[in-house]
């Protein structure tokens, strides 16, 4: 687990060195090991400065920098043949400990086309992977996009990382999101693309009994999935319907819950996340911040989120501080209940297109919105997550519960024309499970406004006489200038 990379150099030019280069940015200077593979070569290394050139003569480079979570995990990187692969990630359904042994065995039966596209349909997970051939590149990510990953092209390379910051360190200005469920081949002159899997509806719950019959099976299938073979997770925790549902899910799953709590200092959302974690009887780990920790974080969260959309930094700042407080407890994986609101319709915005146009355009907000949870949310903390050296699972996003979530008739999401009835199927189950009732029916209030950072943002961008997104972008360049400058 960590970060891919791969590289096909169009002039034909050995494509070693700007494997290492995009390795290196991958890594934060932190890794248990690098691979580095082509058609012909594989080797395996505890630090960049062990391999050499001269093992590597190809125009097609392949790289993985490896963190072991857990104590079973082991390097996804294969030779087969004039084949390389390398993958990166979890399959949660069905389960797989070792995708590469799957893949091995297409690449000698079917070649790398097939074998890709048959890996993104048969699983359930958060991967991506790349299989380089002669002169060659296919690359593919998971159906809903929860492991980042992204390509690019200039006129010397094309490539892709698993953060933008590695092809911009190559020279790649413009990085674009690789499309979940999509398979990408490469050549020297050009790349195409091609779906694999997409999520889609089927056939709807007759009532909202048996949709909450469904979705309570779906939810506890997937935390069991995303649970399994682990002792203890931390839960991102705000005391919210999501976040508390996720922690007692994963109790129910067997597993030892701690609940990670951040927010700015004197917050109402605190106090309620203190009461959540009394009814649900679990260990409530609670920091509190200041103005100033805000300031100092925020070049840090730029960084990961590789961009100054206001949005995403006021998002990324307490998930930086919750994954980074997980970090040094000690914990391996985090949960979060990431994804309910566009499943479910929890968003304000929902209810006032529903009101002022009708329920087909709030249909279709939903999913639209559900299909780009990759780019908006995934992406976001899934790389907060892997600078920290955490693995982040998201029991909302599993392929069955979104296509689920996607069938089902907008009057079981939005139950009424009050606040508290979005996620109307969702809080209905969350009680019938055993959610206590002020949990269930709390309303929902965003990460940014419950623990005050949005304000603060402001706030400092209003001493600099600038709009936020201003601000942030200043804040930004300088980032990104510091890092070219290394």
């Amino acid at each position: 687990m960590k970060a891919i990379a791969a590289v096909l150099d169009k002039r034909g030019e050995n494509a070693f060195q700007t494997i290492v280069l995009m390795l290196k940015v991958l890594s934060y200077g932190r890794a248990d090991a690098f691979a580095i593979a082509t058609p012909k070569s594989f080797n395996v290394k505890n630090s960049l400065e062990g391999f050499t050139a001269e093992d590597f003569k190809s125009s097609v480079a392949l790289g993985h920098v490896f963190v072991k979570v857990l104590a079973q995990d082991t390097l996804q990187t294969i030779n087969v043949g004039a084949t390389a692969l390398i993958f990166d990630g979890r399959v949660y359904h069905p389960r797989i400990e070792f995708p590469a042994e799957f893949i091995r065995q297409g690449l000698q039966t079917g070649g790398g086309l097939n074998t890709a596209e048959n890996l993104i349909r048969k699983f359930d997970g958060s991967f991506a992977f790349a299989i380089a051939e002669d002169e060659k590149l296919i690359v593919g990510r998971d159906a809903l996009g929860l492991y980042p990953l992204y390509y690019g092209e200039n006129n010397n390379v094309f490539a892709i990382a698993s953060e933008r910051k590695a092809l911009w360190k190559i020279g790649v200005k413009k990085a674009e999101s690789f499309s979940p469920g999509h398979v990408l081949i490469a050549n020297k002159n050009m790349f195409k693309t091609k779906l694999a899997k997409k999520p889609k509806g089927f056939v709807r719950p007759a009532s909202l009994e048996e949709a909450v019959e469904k979705l309570q099976e779906l939810l506890m299938q997937s935390h069991f999935e995303r649970t399994a073979n682990l002792g203890e997770v931390a839960v991102a925790f705000s005391g919210g319907l999501d976040s508390s549902l996720t922690a007692l899910l994963a109790k129910k799953a067997g597993v030892n819950v701690h609940l990670i709590h951040v927010s700015l200092e004197n917050q109402p959302e605190t106090r309620q996340a203190e009461e959540a974690a009394r009814l649900l009887g679990l260990p409530l780990h609670k920091y509190l911040y200041s103005e100033g920790d805000v300031e100092n974080v925020l070049p840090k969260v730029l960084w990961c989120v590789e961009s100054p959309d206001p949005l995403k930094t006021s998002i990324g700042i307490p998930f930086y501080w919750a994954v980074e407080r997980a970090s040094e407890l000690g914990f391996k994986v985090l949960l979060a209940g990431q994804g309910a609101d566009e499943l479910f319709g929890g968003y304000r915005r929902y209810l006032t297109l529903y009101s002022r146009f009708g329920s087909e355009s709030a249909e279709r907000a939903m999913a639209r919105d559900i299909l780009s949870l990759y780019e908006d949310n995934f992406e976001r903390d899934a790389k907060i997550c892997s600078f920290h050296n955490v693995e982040l699972r998201l029991p909302f996003a599993s392929y069955p519960l979104v296509e689920f979530a996607l069938s089902l008739p907008l009057n079981l999401k939005i139950g009424g024309e009050g606040e508290i009835l979005r996620k109307f199927v969702l809080r209905k189950m969350a009680e019938k499970f055993g959610l206590p009732r002020q949990i269930a029916y709390k309303p929902k209030k965003a990460v940014q406004y419950a623990t005050g950072v949005d304000k603060v943002l402001r706030k400092l961008a209003k001493r600099q006489n600038m709009p936020l997104k201003q601000y942030l972008e200043r804040v930004f360049q300088k980032v990104l200038q510091n890092c070219s400058e290394e």
